[in-house]
């Protein structure tokens, strides 16, 4: 999304554009290791020294509600967020937490037919597939 759109879609919602919501948004876009809210603090303090973990956590709850963003919860408690709104799986890693999106056409046209088949629209969707990674193995 181009920064435009973004603030368009901020003042349409009635929210503020500020510098360090442009930055926390385009830090989670930039990433495809679905940073934790912690990650992104320590990556941002260095360039917004007055940036709090309070505003990105609000940033970040903004950002899943204007549906930029997808939270992602696990059974450990860790809260990741994801920047792939299109539909995917979750690849995690079950040692070291790593996640990786994959993406299959053959998976699209099947989802595309359960949701056909439906009664009423998802409002999302989420699939998580566990396994060890090679690093981990070793």
């Amino acid at each position: 999304m181009k920064d435009q759109e973004l603030f368009n879609l901020f003042r349409e919602n009635g929210f503020k554009v500020t510098t360090q919501r442009l930055a926390i948004y385009k830090y989670i876009i930039s990433r495809d290791d679905h940073p934790t809210t912690e990650q992104i603090y320590q990556a941002l303090k260095k360039d917004h020294p007055t940036i709090s973990l309070g505003t990105i956590y609000k940033t970040l709850h903004l950002l899943k509600q204007l549906g930029l963003i997808q939270e992602l919860g696990f059974n450990e408690g860790s809260i990741r967020y994801d920047p792939n709104m299109e539909l995917h799986i979750n690849i995690v890693c079950t040692k070291c937490g790593h996640i990786d999106d994959y993406e299959s056409k053959s998976f699209n046209k099947n989802w595309k037919e359960l949701i056909s088949n439906l009664n009423f629209e998802p409002k999302g969707q989420r699939i998580d597939l566990y396994y060890e990674c090679e690093k981990c193995k070793k």
